[in-house]
């Protein structure tokens, strides 16, 4: 090797600690099944945690987990511009209320296994290995251009209509003797560490995706930063010395980075280190009209998970949902398979979409309805509770002391075949059984028109003559059917129909009127069920209120 080089790459890259093959040492192959797979999420810390996170965090934490392999979370931040303080536990406690846990990584307030640390900013000694070896290899140099070098450059290939880029005979510093960049580092003027980029414009290579099959795109020709003048490395560079040294088996990741492949696949090239398969997933999409476009930070607040937070979406619910857009098999096999959990589903890389996956809104509410629906009217009460803790701090002690009533509540027409699908979230749970609450309870409609108020009056004076809480769901219904004919009221619908000369109405109406004075609505779940939920205080106290407050 070139003595100069050598000492070139040792001035250039001062903090590396240990060589290059002694890290293939400290972090050796891992011990895991011939087939599974080691996946990594890798967010930078900047404190938006959003949707796309959650999709590619299911997709990495299924993939790992049905091979018995390992998912890892990994913090991207060299870009301390943009880092937010917290930002990391934010994301961790985000992804852990949805259900993903990683198995190895920047958790549980710092780093848990042998391939760390986690952080990148903490990993410097080994990039700066890494680019010792690149320099040595000639692979790499230091380049000593100001910014306003690179902006005459930029400007002269405008004006001449060249590629952007620094490259070929752009690339000032390419084929500066070692010798003289070693005076130039020594004399303290700054620089970076830049790809000495073989490749060429006119020749194409090859790759294997793992979602989207072969792709051939062209050669990278770019000398880009390797490390910045800090000494810090940039994405490009960081993430493939440590997808290589924590043994990454698949890089799962949006298809936006499709453009930096070739550099990528050409760092692994220089290096001759074999690349995890690149798994390419895709964007996720809305319709805006009659058009689809990328979800958006500035329009869309459904793309921040926080969103599903404050809404108080059941974790579930969610998952369930995403899952239908990384697979498109999944929505069969959850009507196939209702009662299994989604990990039971043979989640397989190869079968997500390679085109954009359109987020619905109404489709996941839909699936929010049909999950909450076979769900633990316990857990519903443990959701309401934790939103509330959250988003509605007023409601807390009220909710929490009412464990057993609110139980009672959720478990109203969730028996049988066809159980109620009319809950979505605890924000739009909560308005629909506050009713039951005296604290929250209120008049939201009136009596109907057909109904005048002596005849309401004496409907629920009856009522309350012959109400038994221990009555069975027949009997109660008998009584009201007794209650309406001995005031005026048909049994049957289609008879006042017939004739509605001939009566005040039907049983419907009467069952409307006890409807309304227990829950101030004209439209709510089986009467008989809320009531034996209430209990016969609750139920005989809002009849005495509704009397005295609207028929008196």
């Amino acid at each position: 090797m070139d003595s100069d080089l050598k000492e070139l790459a040792r001035l250039a890259c001062p903090a590396a600690e240990f060589g290059l093959d002694d890290y293939e040492g400290i972090y050796p192959p891992r011990h895991i099944p011939y087939g599974a797979k080691a996946t990594r999420l890798a967010p930078s810390p900047t404190g938006f945690i959003h949707l796309g996170n959650l999709y590619g965090a299911l997709a990495d934490e299924r993939a790992a987990k049905q091979s018995n392999g390992v998912f890892i979370l990994r913090v991207e931040d060299t870009d301390d511009k943009r880092e937010v303080a917290g930002a990391v536990e934010m994301l961790i406690d985000s992804l852990l209320y949805f259900g993903v846990v990683f198995d190895e990584g920047e958790i549980s307030g710092g780093g848990i296994g042998e391939y760390g640390p986690y952080r990148q900013r903490q990993r410097v000694s080994l990039y700066h290995a890494a680019a010792r070896r690149l320099i040595e290899n000639g692979y790499a140099y230091p380049c000593f251009c100001s910014p306003e070098d690179l902006a005459q450059t930029r400007a002269k290939q405008q004006e001449l209509k060249q590629n952007p880029g620094y490259y070929g005979i752009w690339a000032t510093h390419r084929d500066l003797p070692s010798n003289e960049a070693i005076e130039l580092i020594k004399a303290g003027n700054p620089f970076v560490i830049r790809l000495k980029s073989y490749g060429d414009s006119s020749k194409y290579f090859s790759i294997e995706d793992g979602i989207r099959g072969k792709l051939t795109m062209p050669q990278n020709t770019n000398d880009i930063v390797l490390l910045k003048a800090n000494g810090i490395p940039t994405y490009h560079f960081a993430h493939v010395v440590d997808d290589h040294f924590m043994r990454i088996t698949h890089i799962l990741r949006g298809e936006e980075w499709l453009s930096t492949l070739p550099v990528h696949v050409q760092l692994f090239e220089a290096f001759e280190w074999d690349h995890p398969v690149f798994c390419h997933t895709a964007l996720m999409m809305k319709m805006d009209g009659p058009t689809k476009r990328k979800l958006s930070k500035r329009l869309d607040p459904e793309l921040s998970l926080e969103f599903y937070k404050d809404l108080g979406y059941h974790p579930l619910a969610v998952k369930e949902y995403l899952m239908s857009l990384l697979n498109s098999g999944y929505e069969e096999w959850r009507i196939a398979n209702p009662g299994l959990p989604l990990e039971e589903y043979p989640f397989d890389i190869s079968n997500m979409g390679s085109t954009g996956a359109l987020f619905d809104l109404d489709k996941l509410n839909d699936v929010s309805k049909n999950t909450l629906a076979t769900l633990p009217a316990g857990d519903l009460s443990e959701l309401l509770v934790s939103w509330a803790k959250r988003a509605n701090p007023d409601s807390i002690k009220i909710l929490e002391s009412s464990k057993g009533y609110l139980d009672k509540i959720f478990a109203i027409g969730r028996e049988g075949a066809n159980p109620r699908k009319d809950y979505v979230y605890a924000t739009q749970i909560f308005e629909f059984i506050k009713f039951f609450f005296d604290e929250y309870f209120e008049m939201e409609d009136g009596l109907a028109g057909n109904m005048p108020k002596q005849n309401a009056l004496a409907l629920l004076m009856g009522y309350l003559e012959t109400y038994d809480f221990n009555d069975g769901k027949d009997q109660w219904f008998k009584k009201v059917v007794e209650l309406g004919e001995a005031n005026g009221y048909v049994a049957k619908p289609k008879e006042y129909k017939k004739n509605p000369d001939a009566y005040n109405g039907h049983v419907g109406d009467v069952s409307a009127v006890i409807r309304l004075a227990l829950t101030g609505r004209k439209h709510s779940p089986d009467i008989w069920e809320v009531s034996q939920a209430m209990g016969k205080d609750r139920v005989v106290g809002r009849i005495n209120s509704f009397i005295d407050k609207y028929l008196a």
